[in-house]
């Protein structure tokens, strides 16, 4: 968009379209949008819809052109920005519909979800604290405000981050739109972020789990989070196509995501859209994880033929399924898990810290920290570096170990691969002083020099000590 067109414009989804939405100021200066539907539908190649918008804007031109349609000019000052007094004027309430409106083909399904709570928060707390406020009015005094009253109602900093960083993108959009001067948080400091220290199970533990786990529903689920390390939303998004039995591997390539559809109805959604591209990975089949997912096939055929029409067809070729078809949902892998871990007595934690435990096992049998990283599939380095690097302790001890050689010190700890290889050294030593004494060796040419301490009395030994 050139910065002397006399309107702006952004792509949008209405109604599961796509649409060009036009914001101009007519000749006496009031704010106009027109809404034009491209006829593609929400998911469209990007050329197909590139095309659409030109052809669109196009015709926008003409009209306007033709006097059509009257928008006030901007080519009287050469390059000027459209300005737009009124849209300061525009209700928080109403901005924040807009910006939604604007991001959601853009951003993946549990993004724009989270934008819809942080903003539907701070809506309630805007709302109750100051009434009508405008875009126009607001300052980083109101954001700051806002962020201090959720850190003092118990709000962890890790949270405020995420809507420090939500309501940060909201307001970078009005500025890219030019409906504000400047953006309101640019004096704010970021929230920190405490450092998360993750729990996790054991080995013990975790065979412990899949004990309690034997016939339940989330069996396999919960058996290929341990041995993966797979995100909920993952290890759901598993296909039979996913599984290659002949090349023994397993592919994460989709995901399912729990959503409120356009009639405000709580649905299953499944998103090829990953979080990172380090996600889409390809890892080796676990022989335990396929013998599972074999028996799974088995008795998913058996119920097929049992349930008859009854049998739910609707997420077909998806493995995390109950008996009857039905797809399980992420709300109730993580409700069901808790459930069960509290009736049996297990230690309480997330099942997303099964992910963990699985990194800390991969830790403490010296897998490297750059091979977690990509079995985990994060999207860097330092993410896994940040998580795990207090489990690392085995490459600590090394590093004390190495530094008290160099400098001449002594490890406190010695390894018990140490210890024997000391004695018998010496040992050795010991059995070499014996023998010299026992034959000792001749001199030619010389006169014998008498000892200063008598065979075998030990006298000097014993002064030492």
């Amino acid at each position: 968009m050139k910065a002397s067109l006399p309107y702006k414009y952004i792509t949008s989804v209405k109604n599961g379209k796509n649409y060009v939405v036009f914001d101009y100021k007519d000749h006496s200066g009031k704010r106009k949008r027109k809404w034009v539907n491209t006829e593609l539908p929400v998911k469209c190649s990007k050329k197909a819809l590139k095309e659409a918008v030109e052809a669109i804007i196009a015709e926008f031109d003409k009209s306007i052109s033709e006097g059509e349609i009257a928008v006030k000019s901007a080519n009287a000052v050469p390059y000027a920005v459209m300005s737009d007094e009124s849209a300061s004027n525009m209700l928080l309430d109403d901005f924040f519909t807009e910006w939604l409106t604007y991001i959601k083909p853009n951003v993946a399904r549990t993004t724009h979800l989270c934008y819809r709570k942080v903003s539907k928060r701070y809506m309630e707390y805007i709302n109750e604290n100051y009434p009508n406020l405008t875009l126009g009015q607001v300052n980083h005094n109101h954001i700051q405000n806002y962020l201090n009253y959720k850190l003092d109602s118990g709000c962890k900093g890790s949270t405020a981050k995420q809507y420090y960083l939500a309501l940060h993108s909201a307001f970078a959009y009005a500025v890219k739109m030019e409906l504000i001067p400047k953006h309101p948080m640019d004096k704010l400091v970021v929230p920190r972020a405490e450092r998360h220290e993750a729990t996790f199970y054991n080995a013990d533990e975790l065979n412990e789990l899949f004990e309690v786990f034997k016939g339940d529903k989330l069996e396999l689920v919960v058996n290929i989070a341990a041995y993966y390390g797979l995100r909920r939303c993952e290890i759901l998004g598993l296909r039979w196509d996913a599984i290659d039995f002949k090349n023994k591997t397993i592919t994460i390539q989709r995901k399912i995501v729990s959503d409120y559809d356009d009639n405000g109805e709580m649905k299953i959604f499944v998103e090829t859209r990953l979080k990172t591209n380090s996600t889409r990975r390809t890892l080796p089949l676990i022989p335990h994880i396929e013998e599972m997912i074999l028996e799974k096939k088995k008795m998913e055929v058996k119920f097929k033929k049992a349930c008859g029409k009854s049998y739910n067809k609707e997420f077909d070729g998806f493995i995390c399924r109950d008996n009857y078809g039905n797809m399980l949902s992420p709300g109730y892998v993580t409700q069901h898990f808790h459930y069960v871990i509290t009736r049996n007595g297990l230690k309480q934690l997330r099942f997303h810290d099964l992910r963990h435990s699985c990194a800390s096992l991969l830790l403490a049998h010296d897998v490297p920290m750059k091979a977690i990283q990509e079995w985990l599939g994060h999207s860097n380095f330092s993410i896994t570096a940040n998580l795990y690097s207090h489990l690392e302790y085995n490459a600590k001890v090394n590093s004390a170990e190495t530094i008290a050689r160099v400098l001449g010190g002594k490890s406190e700890d010695k390894s018990e691969a140490e210890k024997p290889a000391e004695k018998k050294k010496t040992t050795r030593r010991k059995s070499t002083s014996k023998a010299a004494s026992k034959t000792p060796p001749k001199k030619t040419g010389g006169r014998k020099k008498k000892s200063d301490n008598p065979e075998g009395t030990g006298e000097s030994q014993m002064s030492t000590l």
